[in-house]
């Protein structure tokens, strides 16, 4: 998985979360996805993410694949 789907993931996690928070706890969870939203937003028009430059920095996974979506894999 790329670094890229690993943050959208991440991004879209965060979504349910805080909107099962929500629902079952507190309204003031909804600032949760406004967060993420803007994030995301911000994300693409600067091309600055900081959940993968902190995900990058972790360790988990290689960035994002050059060759576009369809790369292939090597067996190594």
């Amino acid at each position: 998985m790329t670094l890229e789907r690993k943050v959208r993931a991440l991004a879209g996690s965060f979504v349910v979360i805080g909107l099962f928070l929500w629902l079952v706890w507190s309204p003031y969870w909804l600032f949760l996805d406004l967060f993420v939203g803007l994030n995301l937003l911000q994300s693409a028009f600067t091309g600055f993410c900081p959940a993968e430059k902190i995900l990058a920095r972790i360790g988990t996974g290689h960035p994002a694949n050059p060759q576009g979506a369809g790369g292939t894999h090597s067996a190594a």
